[in-house]
């Protein structure tokens, strides 16, 4: 029934349809009249009176034509109505229904809307056959001579509201089109903020998850080497290997700071949006394959054909995040002394990732967190596809990459 609206709105409203009252009740008493003054005879005052009342509803269907549109419709209605049935003539309070069927049709609901149409094809007949053969104003009554008369007044008066409706519609029509492009660029700015921040957290998983796998890993070899055990006398016998230990803190060392570089480049990214996170390539990969054997991990890698030349950057970011994410999960679900298979094939068309190792009893990979789904969005990004499952008690991760895949 209501719509919200500014208070300036509302207020801008109200001095719009006080000032056309105080213009249109004159000219109503003037109707009624003849003078603008108190020099009436007493019959004249129940003419100034409907002229009053008359004028009010006009000014108040105007007053409330953007915060109630049907309500305003329905005052213009009973105002018209009471003026013919009054016998009046048309008059200037009779402008205001111009403005009314504009905020039907602008601002209305969709019956309003519709309703704001009807009113002004109706309203143009009810007008037509007041004015020609309505008790006071027929001149004799619609006849054959006054009837392309009558018909000129219809059409005059069907154009007349009929346009201010449809200038109404198109303005309704205006603001539809704007709050949808504003809605679509909101959705398309809301979805750019999504990606970006999908692509920061698989960044973020990459970088933190794969280093911090390798330093457990060297720090609980470390604390073993350097683990007090007790004899069977009680006696205490430290078991270490100071050169060890001193490769396994150097890694961690290596490891941390590598990936205290990489987290404070991302987290660059989420400051200014213009800069570029990390992007290894697979010259990286010999590293990243020495992290690993580090860490105490029997590590195979064949690569058989080798690249052809230079890959496309995507797919070496994409190659190497995968690689990262499943020897990572080799770390943490991989069975104590078992081997881990890498094979690398290069082919024209398309690079084929295979990682293989045996899973401990009772671990689960796969279940939780989002390191697969890292992976096979990875694969996606770069055109490509990823399978992971469980086979015969070893974890196997596939990927296959186009070399001409989108970046």
């Amino acid at each position: 029934m209501f719509r919200r609206m500014k208070t300036s709105q509302l207020v801008v409203d109200v001095i719009v349809a006080v000032g056309f009252f105080l213009i249109a009740w004159p000219v109503e008493t003037v109707l009624a009249t003849g003078t603008l003054g108190l020099e009436y005879q007493l019959g004249s005052l129940g003419q100034i009176i409907t002229g009053l009342l008359i004028a009010a509803l006009f000014s108040g269907a105007l007053a409330l034509r953007r915060l109630s549109p049907s309500l305003s419709l329905g005052i213009a209605w009973v105002g018209a109505l009471v003026q013919m049935g009054l016998g009046r003539p048309p008059s200037l309070s009779d402008v205001a229904i111009f403005g009314i069927l504009y905020t039907t049709a602008a601002y209305g609901t969709r019956l309003v809307y519709w309703a704001g149409f009807a009113s002004a094809l109706v309203g143009a007949l009810v007008i037509t056959v007041y004015l020609f053969a309505g008790p006071v104003f027929a001149g004799g009554g619609l006849s054959w001579q006054t009837l392309p008369l009558a018909l000129v007044v219809l059409v005059a008066g069907a154009f007349a509201l009929g346009l201010s409706w449809t200038i109404g519609a198109l303005v309704r029509t205006a603001v539809r089109a704007r709050e949808n492009r504003e809605a679509q660029q909101r959705a398309e700015a809301e979805t750019a903020a999504e990606q970006e921040r999908v692509r920061i957290a698989r960044d973020m998983h990459d970088v933190v998850a794969h280093s911090l796998a390798v330093v457990i890993a060297q720090a609980d070899g470390a604390r073993y080497t350097l683990t007090a055990a007790q004899t069977g006398k009680g006696d205490m016998k430290t078991l270490s290997d100071p050169a060890v230990a001193t490769d396994a803190l150097a890694t961690i060392s290596a490891t941390a700071r590598s990936a205290l570089a990489d987290v404070r480049l991302l987290l660059g990214q989420l400051r200014h949006r213009q800069g570029d996170g990390p992007q290894p390539t697979i010259a990286d990969l010999e590293e990243l394959y020495a992290q690993v054997r580090t860490a105490g991990v029997q590590l195979r890698v064949d690569v058989d054909p080798a690249p052809p030349g230079e890959p496309p950057a995507a797919v070496q970011l994409a190659v190497y995040r995968i690689l990262q994410e499943a020897l990572t999960n080799t770390l943490r679900h991989g069975a104590p002394g078992g081997s881990v298979d890498v094979r690398l094939s290069w082919l024209p068309d398309r690079v084929e990732l295979d990682v293989r190792n045996p899973v401990s009893p009772g671990s689960q990979p796969g279940r939780s967190g989002h390191g697969i789904i890292g992976m096979r969005e990875r694969a996606q990004l770069a055109g490509g596809r990823l399978d992971a499952a469980d086979e015969g008690g070893a974890f196997i991760v596939r990927a296959t990459i186009p070399l001409g895949g989108p970046a």
